[in-house]
């Protein structure tokens, strides 16, 4: 990702799994989830699957504004449906960020063995 300041551009390097909140990994990981079984991922499926894992309503005001970082950092890719539906997939990118956490905590679950 990049970003243009007083004419120079900045490289801003991929995000490590640990720069992301626990709400944000868990997006990227239900969006890849959805991914293995619908065609176009909505953000109303995502926002449904995150109200069963945590138990609890998901505000529109956090889901979007989330997945609109997550597409800005490069982990998903924001698509159109129609002019109201947005489709979202993860990136290669993505995938190894999840990979890299399923790593982290493998090593822990193991007690770094």
């Amino acid at each position: 990702m990049s970003s243009t300041t007083s004419g120079t551009t900045e490289t801003h390097s991929t995000p490590h799994h640990t720069d992301l909140t626990t709400f944000q990994i868990d997006l990227l990981t239900v969006t890849a989830r959805l991914e293995a079984s619908l065609t176009d991922v909505k953000g109303l499926a995502i926002k449904d699957n995150l109200e069963d894992l945590h138990g609890e309503a998901v505000n529109h005001g956090r889901l979007y504004p989330n997945l609109d970082d997550l597409a800005e950092s490069g982990l998903i890719e924001k698509g159109t449906i129609d002019k109201r539906t947005n489709s979202y997939r993860v990136t290669e990118t993505g995938f190894r960020l999840l990979a890299e956490r399923r790593d982290h905590l493998d090593v822990a679950v193991d007690g770094g063995a």
